[in-house]
């Protein structure tokens, strides 16, 4: 039976967010271990309804029915083996009514058997009639989609799954994911293999067994050799025992900083297992309605108005004659430009200032400043940018994100950095905030990188973002990131393509460390026919646990598994920084003949290495 497509184009449409953890939240309010905590449905409704009701009011889209345990099989030990329909349908009750018309209900079926028990010809019978009874009851309560969650065994997964098509369900079929560090094995990736080519399931999950930062690897691995949408629902983080007690000690924070990397990797659904909580889900809900591809930016006029068009047309600013760093990518002369952060306090400008000398005295052509990175504060990029070109006369690209201005204050600042000189822009949509250090920031985000690229062109052009005249126009420099590396790479080609439509005059990547890929990037976007110079992003890395940092915690940027080889062999802080300028330079020669030069970041200021791998 064909299931409905509403979850699914849903989920298609933009990353949703599931709830967390219900054991936990029963058992801190004073529920005891040894009570069936699914019969809770039909003694403690109340109790039931308001963890659904907290879970919805924190932002939750999806909320999963109370009913993870509801089959005969484990609710015999109770007693319990006729009451399996009124408990699921009670479930599904409770969840519908905290859920609304705007929220999905999921309805959670648990395995039957015990970890390290598998599936055989003796234990199929009843395990199959435990599952069409159970999801028979879910299905005729009017869940809408059965998630079939940690799972350990694959062909009881999949005979759960087959059950709940015949239902006529959406099926997410998820399993739990095991800690296996330091092994060459990984199992996810035969499940997610084998669910991939299974027609009964329609979204494949990871939950349980290990925290967000575990469960980051698995999660790119299993998007690796999947095209069905993935969910990743990791618990809080690992237990600990306090008092004879497992707590789960994380903190809401931590859970966010992977949900939004998750979301970065290009799952469809987050949420949270054991340990997490409805703080956990709030404040990710937070961080993840800010995040691109998941908000609705504001529209910028494409063209001028009529009352505008009627004036004499205004003399733009031919792109060669706009500064000397679009001299030399119009002349298709090799840049270079190295990164440096801009300090955290005024009292940081003297070193600051002296490492762009350095740079400048060596031949780079422009520093690159980035616009708070990771949600960080620091001196205006701006200011700092104007501070560098006055006092050193080397010029600078600012990155300016859309982060933290509305469509009026960006407006003014692109006008009001064009008048104190800058020139050279690289626009970023920008990091959603972290709430770690400000926990009461927020993202705005009226526009992403494509729609600034396009303000800034009609400002280049003679009007602004409401098409009215403005004379003279401005001559900036429209630069645009881009990840050679992404997860979803249709994506990404097609916002690079969008960027390149709305303005862009060149890109700057992310720091590539996989060469080939860089290759493959660029023969798509020039098959496109997106064709604006590139600069290659280069990274020095420091150490393997900066290569660890760089792959799991910073947007867009992977870390293949040889390089951590690489840098997992050495021992020294200076055996880990000649090694990492060694694999920068690697690269740079592997691709200089594709690009029109290099950004090199100069990691905790070391403008040194960045200007070895420059090779200035």
């Amino acid at each position: 039976m064909t299931p409905p497509s509403g979850f699914l184009d849903r989920i298609r449409q933009r990353p949703l967010i599931f709830d967390g953890a219900m054991g936990t939240m029963i058992y801190q309010r004073g529920v005891f271990l040894n009570a069936c905590y699914d019969e809770l449905c039909l003694t403690r409704a109340d109790l039931i309804r308001g963890i659904h009701r907290d879970y919805a009011e924190a932002g939750a889209e999806v909320l999963e029915t109370n009913t993870f345990g509801a089959n005969r099989i484990k609710l015999a030990p109770y007693g319990l083996i006729d009451q399996v329909a009124a408990i699921n349908r009670a479930g599904v009750r409770l969840a519908r009514e905290e859920a609304g018309t705007d929220r999905a209900v999921a309805g959670s079926v648990g395995p039957c058997l015990l970890p390290g028990t598998p599936l055989s010809d003796a234990n199929r019978p009843d395990i199959e009639a435990a599952f069409r009874e159970q999801v028979g009851a879910l299905a005729a309560a009017g869940v809408d989609l059965i998630i079939l969650e940690t799972f350990h065994d694959l062909p009881e997964l999949q005979l759960a799954a087959r059950i709940a098509r015949e239902a006529g369900q959406t099926v997410l079929a998820s399993y739990m994911v095991r800690d296996t560090t330091g092994s060459e094995s990984h199992p996810e990736e035969i499940m997610a293999h084998a669910l991939d080519a299974d027609p009964n399931v329609d979204l494949i999950g990871l939950n349980c067994g290990v925290g967000p930062a575990q469960m980051f690897h698995p999660v790119r691995r299993v998007l690796a050799v999947t095209r069905k949408p993935v969910v990743a629902i990791p618990n809080a983080g690992g237990a600990s025992e306090v008092g004879g007690r497992h707590l789960y000690l994380n903190s809401p924070e931590y859970f966010t900083e992977f949900a939004k990397r998750f979301i970065e990797l290009g799952v469809r659904g987050v949420g949270g297992c054991c340990g997490t909580t409805p703080d956990h889900i709030r404040m990710a809900v937070r961080a993840i309605r800010t995040m691109s591809g998941v908000k609705t930016f504001v529209g910028v006029a494409d063209r001028a108005r009529p009352e505008s068009v009627a004036r004499p047309p205004v003399e733009t600013i031919p792109f060669a004659k706009r500064s000397a760093f679009a001299a030399k990518l119009a002349a298709g002369q090799r840049v270079t430009s190295v990164e440096m952060l801009p300090p955290r306090t005024v009292g940081g400008l003297p070193k600051f200032l002296a490492g762009v000398e350095r740079c400048r005295d060596r031949g780079v052509d422009v520093i690159n400043l980035p616009d708070g990175p990771r949600a960080s504060a620091r001196l205006s990029v701006l200011v700092t940018a104007m501070i560098l070109q006055r006092e050193t006369r080397m010029e600078c690209v600012p990155h300016y994100c859309c982060r933290d201005r509305n469509l009026i204050a960006m407006q003014a600042d692109l006008l009001g950095g064009w008048a104190g000189g800058l020139v050279n822009w690289l626009f970023i949509t920008g990091d959603p905030p972290k709430l770690g250090d400000y926990p009461d920031a927020s993202g705005v985000f009226d526009l992403d990188a494509i729609g600034l690229a396009r303000l800034a062109r009609n400002l280049n052009s003679g009007f602004d973002a409401g098409g009215f005249s403005i004379d003279p126009p401005t001559g900036m420099v429209i630069g645009v990131g881009a990840n050679p590396l992404a997860v979803e790479p249709e994506r990404e080609i097609s916002r690079y393509r969008e960027k390149v439509d709305a303005g862009a005059e060149y890109a700057i990547t992310q720091p590539v460390f996989d060469a080939d890929a860089l290759l493959r990037f660029l023969d798509r976007v020039e098959a496109a026919g997106c064709r604006i110079p590139v600069l290659a992003g280069l990274y020095p890395l420091l150490s393997f646990k900066n290569a660890e940092f760089m792959s799991q915690h910073v947007p867009g940027v992977v870390v293949p598994e040889d390089v951590l080889r690489r840098m997992a062999t050495c021992t020294t802080k200076e055996e880990g920084m000649r090694m990492g300028a060694r694999i920068a330079a690697e690269i740079r020669d592997r691709v200089a003949g594709r690009v029109a030069g290099f950004q090199v970041s100069a990691p905790l200021g070391n403008v040194t290495l960045a200007l070895e791998v420059l090779d200035l």
